[in-house]
């Protein structure tokens, strides 16, 4: 629900968001919000180049993303509740799933190909093969 409130406050017009489902976002609705998004990714960067160290991005998208929820909700519902909690927090692990998935594990795969593996993990998965 909170993703259809987003997308409404937006005026994106993608007919899944309308029906209650987390859409696959139509390229209309991208047209939309990317230069928006781009925008502040450009702003995060620029400031956090004044802190001097390479993480300092971290603290500003995190500041970032809990006032663009927090605001959402704010302007489309009024007040905290339950299942809007529910609902953000669900949507930042699904978020933070699909990052790991997509980008994390790739990574890792490679990393561990380059490097080699923690020996314990293949005692445990040839443990876990013989059950």
């Amino acid at each position: 629900m909170l993703a259809r409130a987003f997308f409404e406050k937006v005026g994106a017009t993608n007919s899944v968001a309308k029906e209650k489902h987390m859409p696959y976002i139509v390229q209309k609705d991208r047209e939309k919000l990317d230069p928006l998004i781009d925008e502040l990714a450009q702003r995060i960067v620029e400031e956090a180049k004044g802190y001097g160290y390479d993480g300092a991005f971290a603290g500003l998208l995190n500041y970032a993303c809990t006032r663009l929820a927090l605001k959402i909700v704010r302007l489309q519902f009024g007040k905290m509740r339950y299942w809007l909690l529910a609902t953000v927090t669900g949507t930042f692990k699904n978020i933070v799933d699909e990052f790991y998935r997509r980008l994390g594990v790739p990574y890792e795969d490679k990393q561990i190909a380059k490097s080699g593996d923690v020996d314990l993990y293949k005692e445990f998965s040839d443990e876990i093969d013989k059950m």
